[in-house]
């Protein structure tokens, strides 16, 4: 009986893995279609926000079945697929921090590593208007550069960064303006509109 028991975990675990990889393709799916279109660059593309919210429902329902989706239960390329769909689930602020204290007792556990965290607590202290830790966050300046946003200190940022095995922010800032470019996507044409939309979605989502 008990490995009759055993067997239909090992089964569960592994569809759940199969979905929650799903969920990261068609994220990644429609991201490649909206930069082939241009439609990218200017806000937060209703379609994609949609597809967000519900990869997020979907994701907290098996969270609350299996608890984090940490390598040991749904192997590493399902649990680096469930950090994605967090990442992305920028309109859900109750689920991402529910998230972020998940991950934070997995990596204590060594079960997840650190970086994940460190790009997460960073996603969310910048939706919060709060310094980053690791600046692993980007978007583009008032002078059409894309940069990091607010982070404290660039020697204990850049210490940070390589105590998780991340490379040093002036590197990370070359990559990202190079990749924004290969994926010819664009600065907003009115930066101070662009920045009080931004405001007023952080409020109606409730990160302020």
């Amino acid at each position: 009986m008990v490995n009759c028991i055993n067997t239909y975990i090992r089964m569960d675990l592994k569809n759940i893995a199969e979905k929650i990889i799903e969920l990261k393709n068609a994220d990644l799916k429609l991201r490649a279609r909206l930069i082939k279109n241009g439609q990218l660059s200017e806000g937060y593309n209703k379609e994609m926000e949609a597809l967000h919210n519900n990869n997020a429902k979907i994701l907290n329902e098996i969270i609350d079945r299996v608890g984090y989706p940490t390598s040991d239960k749904v192997g590493k390329e399902a649990s680096e697929a469930a950090w994605l769909v967090i990442q992305h689930s920028i309109a859900q602020p109750s689920f991402m921090k529910k998230c972020v204290t998940l991950l934070e007792k997995a990596v204590e556990q060594h079960k997840v590593a650190p970086i994940n965290l460190a790009y997460l607590s960073d996603r969310i202290a910048v939706f919060e208007g709060k310094p980053q830790l690791y600046a692993t966050q980007f978007d583009w300046d008032q002078n059409g550069e894309l940069s990091p946003k607010l982070f404290d200190n660039l020697t204990k940022v850049n210490d940070r960064r390589r105590s998780v095995g991340l490379n040093t922010l002036e590197a990370q800032t070359q990559i990202m303006r190079e990749q924004v470019k290969s994926e010819n996507q664009k600065p907003p044409k009115d930066f101070e509109k662009s920045k009080q939309k931004y405001d007023e979605w952080r409020k109606t989502v409730g990160w302020l």
